[in-house]
């Protein structure tokens, strides 16, 4: 077993799959006073995750407290609903949006009307849904790291060649000392998105949540596998990119919740001007080309080219999902739209009241039932929704 194990790592492992022809694992070697990457300096985000999650329930229960209570930060009253055995045995085992069938089955056992019970079963998943407080708190936290990340990023790059020149980042490659400075980013960013994993159990749950743990995954696998195979130097420009912009949009959401509704908008229409640029001109012309194309210029082609350019290609497909949700907020910024929903990463899985009305009409009509009103027609209900950056 250990012996088939030890054949497969050898295998993986091996330099012509990593490294351009001619060179290998030999050459990122500490020798003569230079230090390179290793693979066993990972083992630290660990910890630094720790200390995350750690500084976060501090940050949060503190300053950001304050903080909301300074901005004005307001919490709607909610109905609580009266305890029924019956119905929050279903709700809690069974199924947070009963069918039709299994109204009619409740409202005989609990005793209710099954209008009562769909009141009943809509105030109970309102119950559940985080608080202003909270989702103020989480941006709160994302917003403290997110600046002092791009900030540090700019410390760390501002008087390196790479950064005015990127085909600089392969000038030596894959023989790169590796600074001070760039470990201490890496780890601390390697750490940060570790910590996100370990909180998104009890995070606020988004409606692109899979979008969200796609995008931290591939994001941890790119940054530890260019740590691994030296392109460190792509690796930190690819980081501030993603530092640049995200901020901006926590910033956003912290007005909204304290309802500086106009503040908001402004930090939005900032965010979205900052997310186009970087993620989807500076990262894929710039940098992505760098990596993409450059290097075939100086080496063949080798799977860990691919490897690479692939787990860009990932982040990029999800940026450019993203900012097609950015473009349609960008439209309810016309007059007349001055409240905004933040459709990439701030809204609820939770159903808002009138999506689970919605809900139960369509339930309804697939089991062949209508809605009518008093002269026996079907009762159309014509509201207009409003956005909100909840």
């Amino acid at each position: 077993m250990f012996t088939w194990l030890s054949e497969l790592n050898a295998w993986v492992w091996q330099d012509r799959l990593w490294f351009p022809a001619g060179l290998g694992w030999a050459d990122l070697k500490d020798r003569d006073g230079l230090i390179f990457a290793k693979g066993s300096d990972l083992w630290v985000i660990f910890p630094i995750a720790v200390c995350f999650l750690i500084l976060r329930q501090i940050l949060e229960r503190t300053v950001a407290v304050q903080l909301a209570a300074f901005l004005g930060v307001r919490e709607k009253p909610r109905v609580r609903v009266a305890h029924n055995t019956t119905l929050e045995s279903y709700f809690c085992t069974c199924s947070k949006f009963p069918k039709q069938s299994s109204l009619e089955d409740l409202s005989k056992k609990s005793g209710c009307s099954v209008r009562q019970v769909q009141r009943w079963f809509r105030q109970r998943r309102n119950q559940e849904r985080p608080s202003q407080l909270k989702k103020f708190q989480e941006a709160s936290w994302r917003f403290t790291f997110y600046l002092l990340a791009f900030i540090a990023g700019l410390g760390v790059l501002i008087d390196k060649p790479w950064f005015y020149d990127m085909k600089e980042m392969w000038n030596g490659f894959p023989t790169l000392t590796l600074l001070p400075s760039q470990y201490w980013y890496y780890m601390i960013e390697l750490g940060f998105y570790i910590s996100l994993l370990f909180s998104v159990a009890t995070d606020v749950k988004r409606k692109d949540f899979k979008e969200q743990i796609v995008h931290h995954v591939a994001t941890i696998l790119l940054i530890s596998f260019s740590w691994l195979v030296n392109y460190i130097r792509a690796g930190t420009l690819i980081m501030l990119v993603h530092d640049a912009s995200d901020y901006l949009l926590e910033s956003a959401k912290m007005f909204n919740y304290a309802g500086w509704r106009k503040t908001c908008n402004y930090m939005f229409i900032l965010f979205a001007a900052v997310f186009i640029l970087t993620r989807l001109v500076i990262l894929p012309f710039w940098i992505i080309h760098t990596t993409w194309v450059y290097p075939l210029t100086i080496y063949p082609p080798f799977f860990g080219f691919y490897f690479f350019n692939g787990l860009l290609l990932v982040l990029q497909c999800l940026h450019i999902f993203w900012a097609g949700l950015i473009v349609r907020m960008a439209i309810k910024f016309l007059p007349g739209n001055d409240i905004v929903e933040d459709e990439r990463s701030d809204r609820e899985e939770t159903e808002s009241d009138e999506e689970v009305e919605e809900h139960e009409r369509r339930e309804k009509t697939k089991n062949g039932f209508a809605l009518q009103n008093g002269n026996g027609h079907l009762a159309l209900n014509n509201n207009h929704h409003h956005h909100k950056m909840e």
